[in-house]
């Protein structure tokens, strides 16, 4: 190949053998630069699957910009061969490197971390390397590691999804040259990579640790004679432990035996620990044994996040010293064999100095009760006695658990021991323990009861608090530092935790303050701020607890924490500053990545968040997509900037909001709203950067959800409209005006008020001369197009059922959606139907399917829509809902405070 020319580029010399194929260095006779070239094998030039495969790893690589990923240029073709336009990475491989011996301790960590910061990076855009060894990493003479050839790197799948042929893996050594997909290299492969099963970030975190032995010891970890002996080493052997230097540090040596844990589940779950771990380099972690540990229940914590949490615990009365040290966030098993109770009764605490955890978990078998997890061990102890327990809370020198249970407030010894019962309390809902030796509870569910006090080794409770009219329930109350006051939420609605009120009431007595209107589950934090819940959303407001003001705005911190019922929240924070918070699990359904949906029916990942999106609407110049999520109970309007990869929630106030419509301009966005309190949803529009407040359009009691707008510029929105007796009909109507002079809004016009049957989803062809929608009128549900203005032509599109239409912009095709059969819980499909314009009509040809949902998922409502370009979709499939998901990990987030106080400093 050398001196052979593709284009403009002329191959100069040859760089090496990669993943799907050969590698050259090139010369760019346009820009001047030199190149390296990836060409596609000729052998496979032809062949539909690898030239997939070719094209898959050039999207890869154009979604990962990153300081330590070797970039990419382009994928060309020429003199009928495709190939790749990469940079061109000088120096040797690390491989090369090696041959010279082992590397240094210090030298060997500064390579090994920027390889896991490349890592994450690609992790944190749901795609995994699988296979990462030294051959694949370059590095430059100033010691800058670039990490290349992701020719086999694939996007995450989704839980539970059954393994693939494409994850079958076929060694790639010099013993197996033949055709075939190459999965991988054997030394570096994960257990699971080598038994064809699924893999995820834990197979990087396996090959990360090899390579890291590697540059220690100078040989690989896992050897053999040829690829079976490999393999063999590989499933059941283990590393020359003996051959790591003596004199590493023990969090390095950590970091390699818990990476290279053959049970992933034990393994280091993600790249961020490790890296954590090798950056704490004056920690002196706790030594880890040479033999092997047992493979019982007891291991399945991670055992690397305990040395982690130890190490952190060492350092918390130095970082109390140290200002602005970096913020951790550790996912830590709860170390029982025992889910998370996320109903009622869903809180969790932690001790004053952040080592204790207490929460209640549900056991395989036997009832739920309370365990105690002591953050420098490995595992969780039940307490026996607790059956039953409710919110737990600790005493404030950590000695003793309080807790409801059977009608009374309970306490035990934090070791165990025998449970004493304080006094009798109808129906919990959370204490806080004060310093004066007096526990102040909220004693009912129901009835506006005022909290209660009563002397922590028991008696009679007394009133703390007074009831207030038109109030309804005080709860989980905590105790201000030195007992100066108690700080809690009371509801003024049944059920309806966004309009209650965070409250302070002075101790022994006083005027008491609301601080907070529309918030709940209020926490104190020792920085000076209040923390609390409202819209799913954890707030923090500057909190004075001498004066019991709050100042400054609110600021929004975290939007992904488990909110429980009874208007609790999982999470807690120590007084040492450390945060723990259960992630946020969808209650009702979850759902696979978005994706993207080719012509030919094949899907690719768009963004790899699960969550619950739906009604996906792209901006009219392609950029943005427009959404409703619903999460915590809460269904929001937000924003995804395609090219940033950044989410922007246009809504937050305590409402229902669904079915984004785009102005033709793409400056606002219309979505349906439904009001606390209200049975309708109403017109609303905002603008689409989340400046300004959102506006109702129309009044009236009925209820109406937007469907599109004129493009051609007449400013006319189609929506549907639900008045008495649940009769739908279409209208539309004008709003002239502009963001300088203001907006006048119309009134609404009826379209198609054909009684009697269901009418929905109007949306306006490309040139404003038709609407499509579907309806009921037919018998069964099919998509129709009506002449507009004029609605006396229709036509019927789809033949066997159809619904939620959607215009091509850039081709003469109406799209639609079908169910798979009448049950909600099945696959769907996604029609194209041609049309062409004859005079003043329509021909519609045979509807054809272009895209099938896989099994067990479903699109539900308009959970797709067409790209500006015409060449893709974007499809939100919705899957059915687990019946019981296990909550067995909980965030930890250690220097807390600091971070607090960088986000809402004082003034």
């Amino acid at each position: 190949m050398i001196g052979t020319k593709l284009a403009h580029y002329e191959i100069t010399s040859r760089l090496g053998s990669g993943g799907m194929g050969d590698v050259y260095q090139a010369s760019d006779s346009k820009l001047g630069r030199s190149v390296a070239i990836k060409l596609l094998p000729e052998a496979f030039s032809h062949d539909k699957d690898w030239a997939a495969r070719f094209e898959r790893e050039a999207r890869v690589l154009a979604s990962l910009n990153h300081p330590h990923i070797a970039a990419i240029y382009g994928i060309e073709e020429a003199n009928q061969r495709k190939f790749l336009v990469m940079e061109l990475v000088p120096g040797q491989t690390l491989a090369e490197r090696i041959k010279r011996g082992p590397l240094p301790i210090d030298e060997a960590l500064l390579i090994a971390k920027q390889i896991a910061e490349a890592l994450e990076a690609a992790h944190d855009k749901g795609i995994i390397h699988r296979d990462l060894k030294p051959a694949n990493i370059k590095v430059r003479d100033d010691d800058t590691v670039k990490v290349l050839d992701f020719g086999l790197a694939k996007s995450f799948e989704p839980a539970g999804a059954p393994p693939s042929a494409s994850q079958s893996p076929t060694i790639s050594t010099p013993a197996m040259s033949q055709a075939g997909i190459i999965m991988g290299t054997a030394a570096y492969m994960s257990p699971e990579q080598a038994k064809g099963k699924p893999v995820d970030k834990r197979s990087d975190v396996w090959a990360f640790a090899c390579v890291l032995y590697e540059m220690l010891t100078g040989r690989r970890a896992f050897e053999g004679e040829d690829v079976s002996d490999t393999i063999a080493a590989v499933l059941r052997g283990e590393p020359d432990w003996a051959a790591l230097p003596a004199d590493i540090p023990p969090h390095v040596r950590a970091v390699i035996r818990r990476g290279l844990e053959k049970d992933r589940k034990a393994r280091i779950p993600d790249l961020s620990v490790a890296r954590f771990m090798m950056d704490d380099a004056g920690v002196a972690a706790p030594a880890i044994p040479h033999a092997r540990p047992s493979r019982s229940r007891l291991l399945l914590p991670w055992l690397i996040t305990a040395a982690a949490v130890m190490a952190l615990i060492a350092l918390l009365p130095a970082w109390r010293s140290r200002p602005s040290l970096p913020t951790t966030r550790l996912l830590i098993d709860i170390g029982a064999e025992a889910s998370i109770v996320i109903d009622q009764g869903a809180t969790f605490a932690l001790s004053a100095d952040g080592r204790v955890l207490t929460f209640v978990a549900q056991p395989a078998a036997g009832p739920a009760q309370l365990y105690v997890r002591r953050l420098e061990q490995l595992n969780a102890t039940p307490l026996p006695g607790t059956s039953g327990a409710r919110y737990p809370f600790f005493s404030p020198d950590g000695e003793w658990i309080a807790f409801f249970a059977d009608g009374m407030l309970k306490k035990i010894p934090v070791g165990g021991g025998a449970v004493k019962p304080l006094c009798a309390v109808p129906s919990g809902r959370g204490g806080s323990w004060s310093p004066d030796g007096t526990i102040i509870f909220a004693p009912a569910a129901r009835g506006a009861s005022p909290l209660q006090r009563v002397n922590a080794a028991g008696g009679v409770s007394e009133p703390v608090t007074q009831s207030v009219q038109g109030e309804l329930v005080q709860r989980f109350p905590q105790v201000l530092p030195g007992g100066r006051a108690v700080l809690y939420h009371v509801t003024v609605r049944p059920a309806d935790y966004e309009t209650a009120k965070v409250v302070v009431q002075p101790l022994p007595s006083g005027e008491r303050r609301v601080l907070r209107d529309g918030g709940y589950f209020p926490r104190y934090l020792p920085s000076g701020h209040l923390l609390y819940i409202h819209g799913g959303t954890l707030f923090a407001q500057l909190f004075d607890v001498d004066r019991l003001q709050v100042s400054g705005n609110p600021v929004p911190i975290m939007d992904n924490i488990q909110i429980a019922n009874e208007g609790s929240a999982l999470y807690a924070v120590s007084e040492s500053g450390t945060l723990a918070y259960l992630p946020d699990r969808i209650p009702q359904s979850s759902s696979a990545p978005l994706l993207w949906m080719d012509r030919a029916g094949r899907t690719t990942t768009l963004r790899t968040t699960a969550t619950q999106w739906a009604n996906p609407r792209f901006s009219p110049d392609g950029r943005r997509l427009a959404m409703d999520i619903t999460a915590n109970g809460n269904t929001d309007i937000w924003v995804y900037d395609l090219e940033r990869d950044q989410m922007l929630k246009l809504t937050s106030d305590p409402a229902e909001e669904r079915r984004p419509v785009w102005t033709p301009d793409g400056s606002r966005i219309v979505f349906a709203s439904r009001r606390p309190g209200g049975d309708s949803f109403e017109l609303y529009w905002q603008r689409a950067d989340a400046s300004g407040k959102a506006e109702r359009l129309l009044e009236g009691s009925v209820s109406r959800v937007p469907g599109s707008w004129d493009p051609k510029g007449k400013k006319i929105l189609a929506f549907t409209e639900t008045g008495p007796g649940a009769a739908e009909n279409l209208m539309t109507v004008t709003i002239d005006g502009d963001e300088r002079t203001g907006w006048k809004v119309g009134t609404p016009q009826p379209f198609l008020t054909t009684p009697g049957f269901r009418k929905f989803q109007p949306m306006f062809s490309p040139d404003g001369r038709w609407i499509a929608y579907h309806s009921d009128m037919a018998g069964t549900t099919e998509v129709f197009v009506r002449s507009f203005p004029d609605s006396g032509r229709q036509y019927t599109v789809s033949t066997t059922g159809g619904q939620n239409p959607v215009w091509s912009l850039k081709s003469q095709e109406l799209f639609y959606t079908r169910r798979s059969s009448s049950s909600e819980d099945v696959g769907g499909e996604l029609y194209a139907v041609s049309y062409r314009v004859e005079g003043e009509s329509l021909v519609f040809d045979r509807p054809r399917v272009i895209g099938k949902m896989q099994s067990g998922q479903r699109l539900a409502q308009h959970n797709y829509d067409g790209h500006p370009d015409g060449k893709r979709f974007v499809v939100a499939p919705v899957e059915p809902a687990p019946s019981a998901t296990a909550q067995r990990s909980i965030v930890f987030v250690f220097n807390f405070l600091d971070e607090i106080r960088r986000l809402v400093p004082r003034q």
